[in-house]
């Protein structure tokens, strides 16, 4: 009886374990990493025909986005999940697919004009279309029979629609041990979903920690910050856009913006228009509004049993189409615009960033976690100018991040979460946090409570009948990852800053004088010297 750390072990994404009793063989999530990669990918250590049974703790890509390649590896058998996450899976595995199949499109052109290497997606639609026929939806409670000496129970984690802890039974030469796996803890007092089941019993933990050096602070009020923001925004003549995660973060925005509106807390714009520019997150909101009854919390509840929708409103404008995602910027009359991704780093929202950052009337509003090297952190943290689509964008926009409104429990509601199970378990297992967030969250939990946690490393392999780590998997980051860290750096960011500024210059200095041409190019040339 092990248990093998394969993904989000001291990082943030990518979550993926493989639990084994006797001859049985399962994965608990089967995630894609976002973000830098610190450590060295882990492989299966066995083929994924072999695998008899996977759980989906929720469907959020860096949980759920490697099953249809797991599907085009062989694997046949069941996916379990609760019914909410397959529905949402159903279309954020059709929309990963079409993304990996058009940057493979748009690769292999660039390949065909230079020394490029063609580019294989992970995998294409028909992988994730057959990958959901092996989807099996259960509800919260209900005892599943994975395979044989494994029964899985599925209890509601309050992070997104159906999102789940799963704790698994697992009995193995007599022997029965209670393994609680968190998934993704929801964060208290949010709109539409319940807040996170308690559980008090537990063998083992396997807890994430993406906020676990950190607090929250007292619950804002997210309407009233939001109508500020909007208020002084469109006071500025500029528009108000949100980055946002098109899964669950995008629908709890709606509901604040309904109670902005109800509440008429924009009083000199009260006909303001929202547009809603993602493809799947309007497909996802459908997907809420289809289940919300079944898993809201009791306010949520309270409106639809008066016949009201809890994430619609009149001037909510959807956008579907690329036309009508460029029309969107063509009109001059401010708006509020939220677009996945809500890191930054791919679809719509670049190109809403790019019509808008430049612009000191428009406010850009942060609403969830921004991992460190995406283009989300970096304007947080202050960059002056960045990339997008190969063109120098200066930052003048207000940037501001929503404070308290992740999805996620802070680091206060962490410790008050695996402090309910009782009697302690025999260990902890900290993952899913950045390396010193996640090392440092399970000394705290040592040092406060007394508990036996670590951070497993990458590969890390622990015998759960033993009580003992049987290996300790890779603990050298990559190359780059020390690189990496220091890429992030005040003084390093910094340098980044003035190569943007340089870049938005020099882009403007067209038609000057050819001796002031030849005289920036000597001076730039010089820097360059200096730093080779």
């Amino acid at each position: 009886m092990q248990i093998r750390f394969l993904g989000a072990a001291r990082e943030v994404t990518g979550s993926c374990y493989l639990v084994t009793v006797g001859a049985k063989n399962i994965l608990v999530d089967c995630g894609m990493e976002q973000g830098p990669d610190i450590y060295e990918a882990q492989r299966l250590p066995v083929t994924p025909a072999d695998i008899d049974a996977v759980l989906l703790t929720h469907a959020h890509i860096d949980h759920s986005g490697r099953l249809p390649l797991l599907y085009k590896n062989g694997y046949r058998n069941k996916i379990y999940m609760t019914r909410a996450s397959r529905d949402l899976c159903k279309i954020m595995l059709m929309d990963s697919a079409h993304i990996q199949e058009q940057e493979a499109k748009w690769r292999n052109r660039k390949a065909k004009r230079g020394a490029y290497t063609a580019y294989t997606p992970l995998y294409d639609s028909e992988d994730a279309e057959k990958t959901l026929g092996l989807i099996r939806g259960t509800d919260y409670g209900e005892k599943v029979d994975v395979a044989e000496g494994i029964e899985a129970k599925f209890i509601d984690a309050g992070h997104l629609l159906g999102s789940s802890y799963i704790e698994l039974t697992l009995t193995e030469n007599g022997v029965t041990k209670t393994v609680l796996f968190s998934g993704d803890i929801g964060n208290v007092h949010k709109p539409i979903i319940r807040d996170p089941s308690v559980v008090t019993k537990a063998d083992y933990v396997i807890m994430e920690s993406t906020y676990g050096d950190r607090s929250h602070g007292d619950d804002p009020d997210y309407a009233k910050h939001l109508a500020e923001i909007i208020e002084r925004t469109f006071k500025r003549g500029g528009n108000v856009v949100i980055p946002t995660f098109a899964v669950g973060r995008m629908q709890e925005m709606l509901y604040f913006l309904r109670e902005v509106k109800r509440g008429k807390m924009v009083s000199d714009f009260p006909d303001f228009e929202v547009y809603v520019d993602s493809p799947l997150a309007i497909e996802a909101t459908g997907v809420y509004s289809r289940n919300v009854a079944e898993y809201c919390d009791d306010e949520t509840r309270a409106l639809i049993d008066k016949g009201i929708n809890p994430i619609g409103f009149e001037g909510l404008k959807l956008s579907v189409t690329s036309e009508d995602s460029k029309a969107i910027n063509y009109d001059p009359t401010p708006k509020v615009i939220l677009s996945a991704s809500g890191m930054c780093e791919a679809g719509r929202i670049r190109h809403h960033l790019k019509h808008n950052l430049w612009r000191p009337e428009s406010t850009v509003v942060f609403v969830g976690y921004q991992v460190p090297g995406t283009l989300g952190r970096s304007l947080l943290d202050g960059a002056k100018a960045v990339k997008l689509f190969n063109e120098a964008v200066k930052v003048r926009a207000e940037i501001v991040s929503l404070q308290g409104t992740s999805s996620h429990a802070d680091r206060e509601a962490l410790m008050e979460w695996v402090h309910n199970i009782s009697p302690a378990p025999q260990r902890v297992f900290v993952t899913h946090g950045e390396d010193e967030v996640a090392s440092g969250f399970a000394d705290s939990l040592y040092r406060e409570y007394g508990l036996r946690a670590v951070a497993p490393y990458p590969g890390a392999v622990y015998d759960l009948i033993a009580d003992e780590c049987t290996e300790r998997g890779d603990t050298k980051k990559k190359p780059q990852a020390d690189a990496q860290k220091r890429k992030h750096s005040p003084v390093y960011r910094d340098l980044q800053d003035a190569l943007g500024e340089l870049q938005v210059a020099v882009t403007a200095a067209e038609g000057y004088s050819n001796r002031d041409l030849k005289e920036a190019a000597k001076e730039i040339r010089k820097i360059v010297a200096r730093l080779r």
